[in-house]
Protein backbone atom coordinates (compact mmCIF):
# COMPACT_ATOMS: atom_id res chain seq x y z
CA UNK A 1 0.00 0.00 0.00
CA UNK A 2 1.66 3.43 -1.17
CA UNK A 3 0.78 6.32 0.91
CA UNK A 4 0.35 9.66 -0.24
CA UNK A 5 2.39 12.79 2.17
CA UNK A 6 -1.01 14.72 3.42
CA UNK A 7 -4.30 13.87 3.64
CA UNK A 8 -7.16 15.36 2.02
CA UNK A 9 -7.17 18.59 2.61
CA UNK A 10 -10.45 19.73 1.88
CA UNK A 11 -11.77 16.64 4.29
CA UNK A 12 -9.46 17.21 7.03
CA UNK A 13 -10.31 21.34 6.52
CA UNK A 14 -14.02 20.31 7.19
CA UNK A 15 -13.56 18.50 10.21
CA UNK A 16 -10.97 21.06 11.64
CA UNK A 17 -13.71 23.62 10.71
CA UNK A 18 -16.53 21.35 12.46
CA UNK A 19 -14.22 20.76 15.45
CA UNK A 20 -13.61 24.49 16.43
CA UNK A 21 -16.77 26.25 15.64
CA UNK A 22 -17.86 23.14 18.16
CA UNK A 23 -16.06 24.04 20.64
CA UNK A 24 -16.68 27.90 20.23
CA UNK A 25 -20.30 26.96 20.65
CA UNK A 26 -20.18 24.52 23.80
CA UNK A 27 -18.40 27.52 25.87
CA UNK A 28 -21.38 29.98 24.08
CA UNK A 29 -23.97 27.55 25.25
CA UNK A 30 -22.45 26.37 28.54
CA UNK A 31 -21.40 29.14 30.48
CA UNK A 32 -23.90 30.10 31.97
CA UNK A 33 -24.83 26.70 33.21
CA UNK A 34 -21.41 25.94 34.52
CA UNK A 35 -21.30 29.34 36.37
CA UNK A 36 -24.67 28.04 37.99
CA UNK A 37 -23.99 24.21 38.83
CA UNK A 38 -19.56 24.39 38.99
CA UNK A 39 -19.58 28.00 39.74
CA UNK A 40 -16.83 28.27 37.06
CA UNK A 41 -18.30 29.67 33.83
CA UNK A 42 -15.04 27.77 31.91
CA UNK A 43 -16.12 24.04 33.43
CA UNK A 44 -17.22 22.61 30.14
CA UNK A 45 -14.98 24.33 27.62
CA UNK A 46 -12.19 23.39 29.56
CA UNK A 47 -13.25 19.78 29.96
CA UNK A 48 -14.20 20.28 26.02
CA UNK A 49 -10.72 21.03 25.07
CA UNK A 50 -9.74 18.42 27.07
CA UNK A 51 -11.59 16.31 25.09
CA UNK A 52 -10.73 17.89 22.00
CA UNK A 53 -6.92 17.71 22.74
CA UNK A 54 -6.90 13.88 23.55
CA UNK A 55 -9.35 13.41 19.77
CA UNK A 56 -6.94 15.25 18.16
CA UNK A 57 -4.39 12.84 19.31
CA UNK A 58 -6.19 9.92 18.58
CA UNK A 59 -7.14 11.46 15.13
CA UNK A 60 -3.25 11.88 13.86
CA UNK A 61 -2.60 8.51 15.52
CA UNK A 62 -5.41 6.40 13.33
CA UNK A 63 -4.98 9.21 9.94
CA UNK A 64 -0.96 7.88 10.49
CA UNK A 65 -1.47 4.06 10.75
CA UNK A 66 -2.36 2.33 7.90
CA UNK A 67 -6.44 1.17 7.84
CA UNK A 68 -5.30 -2.35 6.40
CA UNK A 69 -4.04 -3.16 10.61
CA UNK A 70 -8.01 -2.76 11.59
CA UNK A 71 -8.72 -5.67 9.84
CA UNK A 72 -6.33 -7.91 11.09
CA UNK A 73 -7.32 -6.77 14.22
CA UNK A 74 -11.52 -6.87 13.56
CA UNK A 75 -12.47 -9.41 15.47
CA UNK A 76 -10.97 -8.71 18.86
CA UNK A 77 -12.27 -4.96 18.44
CA UNK A 78 -15.10 -6.61 18.11
CA UNK A 79 -15.41 -8.74 20.83
CA UNK A 80 -13.77 -6.52 22.78
CA UNK A 81 -16.94 -3.39 22.23
CA UNK A 82 -19.24 -6.49 22.88
CA UNK A 83 -17.78 -6.92 25.80
CA UNK A 84 -17.80 -3.22 27.37
CA UNK A 85 -21.49 -3.61 26.13
CA UNK A 86 -21.95 -6.52 28.58
CA UNK A 87 -20.01 -4.49 31.23
CA UNK A 88 -21.95 -1.25 31.22
CA UNK A 89 -24.66 -3.50 32.10
CA UNK A 90 -23.54 -4.90 35.48
CA UNK A 91 -25.04 -3.42 38.24
CA UNK A 92 -22.76 -0.90 40.16
CA UNK A 93 -20.56 -0.48 37.40
CA UNK A 94 -22.71 0.82 34.10
CA UNK A 95 -23.34 4.54 35.23
CA UNK A 96 -26.97 5.90 34.99
CA UNK A 97 -27.80 9.58 33.33
CA UNK A 98 -30.69 10.47 31.81
CA UNK A 99 -31.91 6.74 32.61
CA UNK A 100 -29.83 5.42 30.51
CA UNK A 101 -26.65 3.17 32.15
CA UNK A 102 -24.50 3.57 29.37
CA UNK A 103 -21.35 5.11 30.79
CA UNK A 104 -18.50 3.31 32.34
CA UNK A 105 -16.23 5.33 35.35
CA UNK A 106 -12.47 5.91 35.06
CA UNK A 107 -11.77 8.26 37.69
CA UNK A 108 -13.16 11.92 37.39
CA UNK A 109 -13.84 10.42 33.48
CA UNK A 110 -16.60 7.96 31.95
CA UNK A 111 -16.79 6.38 28.84
CA UNK A 112 -19.64 4.78 26.45
CA UNK A 113 -19.35 1.72 25.28
CA UNK A 114 -22.21 2.05 22.88
CA UNK A 115 -20.05 4.70 21.11
CA UNK A 116 -16.61 1.95 20.27
CA UNK A 117 -19.35 -0.20 19.02
CA UNK A 118 -20.41 1.94 16.15
CA UNK A 119 -16.96 1.83 15.03
CA UNK A 120 -16.05 -1.75 16.00
CA UNK A 121 -18.79 -2.90 14.25
CA UNK A 122 -18.01 -1.19 10.89
CA UNK A 123 -14.38 -2.38 11.19
CA UNK A 124 -15.80 -6.00 11.67
CA UNK A 125 -18.33 -5.82 8.62
CA UNK A 126 -15.98 -4.04 6.51
CA UNK A 127 -13.38 -6.97 6.97
CA UNK A 128 -16.38 -9.53 6.16
CA UNK A 129 -17.98 -7.89 3.22
CA UNK A 130 -14.30 -7.31 1.87
CA UNK A 131 -13.48 -11.28 2.25
CA UNK A 132 -17.25 -12.37 1.92
CA UNK A 133 -19.12 -10.00 -0.33
CA UNK A 134 -20.04 -12.49 -3.00
CA UNK A 135 -22.17 -14.31 -0.35
CA UNK A 136 -23.93 -10.93 0.36
CA UNK A 137 -26.98 -12.02 -1.99
CA UNK A 138 -27.88 -15.05 -0.30
CA UNK A 139 -30.00 -14.69 2.55
CA UNK A 140 -28.87 -17.69 4.74
CA UNK A 141 -25.12 -17.62 3.82
CA UNK A 142 -24.57 -13.64 3.66
CA UNK A 143 -27.00 -11.38 4.60
CA UNK A 144 -29.06 -13.35 7.60
CA UNK A 145 -25.43 -14.05 9.52
CA UNK A 146 -24.77 -10.52 9.57
CA UNK A 147 -28.06 -9.14 10.50
CA UNK A 148 -28.13 -11.56 13.35
CA UNK A 149 -24.74 -9.83 14.82
CA UNK A 150 -26.21 -6.59 14.25
CA UNK A 151 -28.89 -6.32 15.77
CA UNK A 152 -27.73 -8.56 19.13
CA UNK A 153 -25.65 -5.11 19.31
CA UNK A 154 -28.60 -3.40 19.18
CA UNK A 155 -30.38 -5.45 21.90
CA UNK A 156 -27.61 -4.90 24.42
CA UNK A 157 -27.31 -0.89 23.22
CA UNK A 158 -31.47 -1.36 24.03
CA UNK A 159 -30.83 -3.02 27.53
CA UNK A 160 -29.18 0.58 28.63
CA UNK A 161 -31.44 1.69 26.77
CA UNK A 162 -30.05 4.01 24.38
CA UNK A 163 -32.62 4.18 21.14
CA UNK A 164 -30.74 6.92 19.39
CA UNK A 165 -27.20 5.39 19.59
CA UNK A 166 -28.46 2.23 18.13
CA UNK A 167 -30.69 3.76 14.96
CA UNK A 168 -27.39 5.49 14.33
CA UNK A 169 -25.50 1.65 14.59
CA UNK A 170 -28.78 0.16 12.51
CA UNK A 171 -28.83 2.46 9.95
CA UNK A 172 -24.90 2.85 8.89
CA UNK A 173 -24.63 -0.96 8.70
CA UNK A 174 -27.50 -1.38 6.73
CA UNK A 175 -25.97 1.18 4.43
CA UNK A 176 -22.83 -0.88 3.94
CA UNK A 177 -24.84 -4.22 3.44
CA UNK A 178 -26.61 -2.02 0.46
CA UNK A 179 -23.28 -1.18 -1.39
CA UNK A 180 -22.20 -4.85 -0.75
CA UNK A 181 -25.31 -5.52 -3.36
CA UNK A 182 -27.46 -7.08 -0.72
CA UNK A 183 -31.13 -7.77 -2.49
CA UNK A 184 -33.73 -5.33 -2.29
CA UNK A 185 -36.15 -8.07 -0.82
CA UNK A 186 -33.94 -8.24 1.64
CA UNK A 187 -34.13 -4.99 2.71
CA UNK A 188 -38.43 -5.03 2.37
CA UNK A 189 -38.57 -7.98 4.75
CA UNK A 190 -36.12 -6.03 6.85
CA UNK A 191 -38.25 -2.60 6.82
CA UNK A 192 -41.46 -5.19 7.99
CA UNK A 193 -40.11 -6.94 10.63
CA UNK A 194 -37.92 -3.37 11.31
CA UNK A 195 -41.51 -1.34 11.81
CA UNK A 196 -42.85 -3.93 13.99
CA UNK A 197 -40.41 -4.53 16.12
CA UNK A 198 -40.21 -0.22 16.44
CA UNK A 199 -43.39 -0.23 17.54
CA UNK A 200 -43.09 -2.79 19.88
CA UNK A 201 -40.07 -0.80 21.61
CA UNK A 202 -41.99 2.50 21.82
CA UNK A 203 -45.11 0.91 23.33
CA UNK A 204 -42.88 -1.10 25.78
CA UNK A 205 -41.73 1.82 27.67
CA UNK A 206 -44.10 4.17 28.58
CA UNK A 207 -41.33 7.64 27.67
CA UNK A 208 -40.95 6.83 24.39
CA UNK A 209 -45.04 6.39 23.74
CA UNK A 210 -44.48 10.46 25.59
CA UNK A 211 -42.28 11.36 22.85
CA UNK A 212 -44.07 10.21 19.84
CA UNK A 213 -46.77 12.13 21.48
CA UNK A 214 -44.89 14.90 21.89
CA UNK A 215 -43.23 15.12 18.48
CA UNK A 216 -47.08 14.83 17.39
CA UNK A 217 -48.50 17.70 19.62
CA UNK A 218 -45.52 19.51 21.95
CA UNK A 219 -47.38 21.94 23.40
CA UNK A 220 -50.23 19.33 24.58
CA UNK A 221 -47.86 18.98 27.85
CA UNK A 222 -45.69 22.84 27.51
CA UNK A 223 -44.05 21.75 31.19
CA UNK A 224 -43.67 18.25 30.45
CA UNK A 225 -42.92 15.75 27.64
CA UNK A 226 -42.83 18.97 24.99
CA UNK A 227 -40.92 21.02 27.14
CA UNK A 228 -37.42 20.28 25.52
CA UNK A 229 -38.42 20.50 21.81
CA UNK A 230 -40.75 23.60 22.28
CA UNK A 231 -37.29 25.27 24.32
CA UNK A 232 -35.56 24.35 20.91
CA UNK A 233 -37.85 25.60 18.78
CA UNK A 234 -38.28 28.95 20.89
CA UNK A 235 -34.18 29.31 20.38
CA UNK A 236 -34.28 28.55 16.58
CA UNK A 237 -37.39 30.43 15.98
CA UNK A 238 -35.56 34.41 17.18
CA UNK A 239 -32.60 33.42 15.40
CA UNK A 240 -34.03 34.88 11.46
CA UNK A 241 -31.29 35.01 9.22
CA UNK A 242 -28.38 36.32 10.57
CA UNK A 243 -29.34 35.69 14.74
CA UNK A 244 -29.17 37.27 17.99
CA UNK A 245 -25.30 37.37 18.05
CA UNK A 246 -23.02 35.24 19.37
CA UNK A 247 -22.92 34.57 23.31
CA UNK A 248 -26.57 36.40 22.90
CA UNK A 249 -29.15 33.70 23.50
CA UNK A 250 -31.73 33.46 25.72
CA UNK A 251 -32.92 29.88 26.05
CA UNK A 252 -29.32 28.95 27.77
CA UNK A 253 -30.53 30.75 30.70
CA UNK A 254 -32.15 27.54 32.14
CA UNK A 255 -34.94 27.40 29.69
CA UNK A 256 -33.67 24.74 27.34
CA UNK A 257 -31.96 21.73 29.78
CA UNK A 258 -28.16 20.82 28.89
CA UNK A 259 -28.05 23.23 25.73
CA UNK A 260 -24.39 22.65 25.21
CA UNK A 261 -25.48 18.60 24.45
CA UNK A 262 -27.87 16.99 22.37
CA UNK A 263 -29.61 20.68 21.52
CA UNK A 264 -26.71 22.73 20.79
CA UNK A 265 -27.67 23.23 17.41
CA UNK A 266 -30.62 25.08 18.93
CA UNK A 267 -28.35 27.94 20.50
CA UNK A 268 -26.39 27.61 17.20
CA UNK A 269 -29.65 28.60 15.43
CA UNK A 270 -30.35 31.21 17.55
CA UNK A 271 -26.96 33.02 17.78
CA UNK A 272 -25.80 32.30 14.45
CA UNK A 273 -29.37 32.20 12.25
CA UNK A 274 -30.09 30.50 9.50
CA UNK A 275 -27.07 31.49 7.98
CA UNK A 276 -25.24 29.47 10.78
CA UNK A 277 -27.55 26.30 10.54
CA UNK A 278 -27.15 26.41 6.88
CA UNK A 279 -22.96 26.47 7.30
CA UNK A 280 -23.32 23.68 9.50
CA UNK A 281 -25.28 21.14 7.62
CA UNK A 282 -23.13 22.51 4.52
CA UNK A 283 -20.29 21.26 6.07
CA UNK A 284 -21.68 18.20 6.90
CA UNK A 285 -22.81 17.95 3.03
CA UNK A 286 -19.30 18.43 2.19
CA UNK A 287 -18.05 15.78 4.27
CA UNK A 288 -20.66 13.41 3.25
CA UNK A 289 -19.24 14.48 -0.49
CA UNK A 290 -15.96 14.21 0.21
CA UNK A 291 -15.97 10.81 2.64
CA UNK A 292 -17.72 9.13 -0.43
CA UNK A 293 -15.48 10.14 -2.81
CA UNK A 294 -12.57 8.85 -0.29
CA UNK A 295 -14.04 5.20 0.21
CA UNK A 296 -14.93 5.17 -3.76
CA UNK A 297 -11.05 5.92 -4.48
CA UNK A 298 -9.64 3.74 -1.94
CA UNK A 299 -7.62 0.63 -3.62
CA UNK A 300 -8.80 -2.41 -1.82
CA UNK A 301 -12.44 -3.60 -0.79
CA UNK A 302 -11.73 -3.32 3.17
CA UNK A 303 -10.97 0.47 2.51
CA UNK A 304 -14.32 0.97 0.79
CA UNK A 305 -16.52 -0.01 2.93
CA UNK A 306 -14.84 1.03 5.98
CA UNK A 307 -15.06 4.67 4.37
CA UNK A 308 -18.37 4.11 3.53
CA UNK A 309 -19.33 3.43 6.80
CA UNK A 310 -17.52 5.61 8.60
CA UNK A 311 -19.02 8.62 6.76
CA UNK A 312 -22.67 6.94 6.73
CA UNK A 313 -22.11 6.87 10.82
CA UNK A 314 -20.92 10.41 11.02
CA UNK A 315 -23.74 12.07 8.29
CA UNK A 316 -26.45 10.22 9.73
CA UNK A 317 -26.05 11.00 13.35
CA UNK A 318 -26.01 14.22 11.98
CA UNK A 319 -28.93 14.33 10.19
CA UNK A 320 -30.72 12.38 13.24
CA UNK A 321 -29.57 15.04 15.85
CA UNK A 322 -30.91 18.43 13.60
CA UNK A 323 -34.00 16.66 12.69
CA UNK A 324 -35.06 15.94 16.27
CA UNK A 325 -33.60 19.64 16.88
CA UNK A 326 -36.01 21.38 14.60
CA UNK A 327 -39.01 18.94 15.20
CA UNK A 328 -38.94 16.78 12.20
CA UNK A 329 -38.70 13.63 13.87
CA UNK A 330 -39.06 12.98 18.03
CA UNK A 331 -36.41 13.34 20.68
CA UNK A 332 -34.11 10.22 20.66
CA UNK A 333 -31.17 11.97 22.89
CA UNK A 334 -28.51 11.57 20.11
CA UNK A 335 -25.03 14.16 19.97
CA UNK A 336 -24.29 16.03 17.20
CA UNK A 337 -20.65 14.98 15.59
CA UNK A 338 -17.63 17.47 16.05
CA UNK A 339 -20.41 19.94 17.99
CA UNK A 340 -21.84 18.50 21.16
CA UNK A 341 -20.05 18.46 24.39
CA UNK A 342 -18.93 15.29 25.10
CA UNK A 343 -15.78 12.62 25.78
CA UNK A 344 -16.72 9.79 24.19
CA UNK A 345 -18.94 10.91 21.50
CA UNK A 346 -16.06 13.72 20.50
CA UNK A 347 -13.26 11.21 20.52
CA UNK A 348 -14.63 8.43 19.01
CA UNK A 349 -15.96 10.13 16.18
CA UNK A 350 -12.58 12.16 15.83
CA UNK A 351 -10.73 8.72 16.01
CA UNK A 352 -13.06 7.77 13.34
CA UNK A 353 -12.34 11.05 11.18
CA UNK A 354 -8.29 9.88 11.49
CA UNK A 355 -9.33 6.13 9.85
CA UNK A 356 -10.90 8.47 6.79
CA UNK A 357 -8.07 10.52 6.50
CA UNK A 358 -5.52 7.84 6.11
CA UNK A 359 -8.12 6.47 3.66
CA UNK A 360 -7.54 9.38 1.98
CA UNK A 361 -4.02 8.80 1.69
CA UNK A 362 -4.17 5.63 -0.12
CA UNK A 363 -3.31 5.69 -3.90
CA UNK A 364 -4.29 2.97 -6.53
CA UNK A 365 -0.90 1.50 -8.02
Amino acid sequence: MKMKEKPDYILFGTIVALLVIGIIMVFSSSYVWAEYKYDDMYYYLKRQLLFAGAGVAAMYFTMMIPYGTWQKYAKIILLSCFGLLLIVLIPGVGMTRGGAQSWIGIGAFSIQPSEFMKLGLIIFLSAVLAAKQKYITSFTKGFLPLLLLIFTAFGLIMLQPDLGTGIVLVLSCMAMLFAAGARIWHFALLGVVGAAGFVLLILSAPYRISRITAYLNPWEDPLGDGFQIIQSLYAIGPGHLLGVGLGNSLQKYFYLPEPQTDFIFSILGEELGFIGGTMIILLFALLFWRGIKVALEAEDEFGRFLGLGIVSMLCIQAMINISVVIGLIPVTGITLPFLSYGGSSLTLTLCSAGILLNISRTTKI
